[in-house]
């Protein structure tokens, strides 16, 4: 049903949607430090525009975030303007 996973691998990580068993969303990071993620990609396939998969995965990783007690940097532009459109997320700035 479209859930967000994660898969961490050392200091990299990834937020991604499968349907069907194959990659149809992504959102990658990197942590700096021990305090921080930064997302530094979104990405969506052709003909899944407007499902929303982009926002579930920030929401994901605001999750993440809050679970961890880390903070987020939005360099994705995709990423950023989900921040700036959703209030409540922003205590993981």
């Amino acid at each position: 049903m479209n859930e967000v996973q994660l898969k961490i691998n050392d200091k990299n990580g990834v937020f991604y949607i499968d349907v069907d068993g194959k990659h149809e969303a992504m959102m990658t990071f990197v942590f700096a430090g021990e305090d921080k993620i930064i997302i530094d990609h979104t990405e969506v396939n052709p003909g899944n525009n407007g499902k929303g998969f982009g926002k579930k995965m920030v929401t994901k990783a605001v999750e993440f975030a809050r679970e961890k007690g880390i903070k987020i940097i939005p360099l994705c532009p995709f990423a950023k303007s989900v921040f700036d459109k959703t209030p409540e997320f922003r205590d993981v700035l």
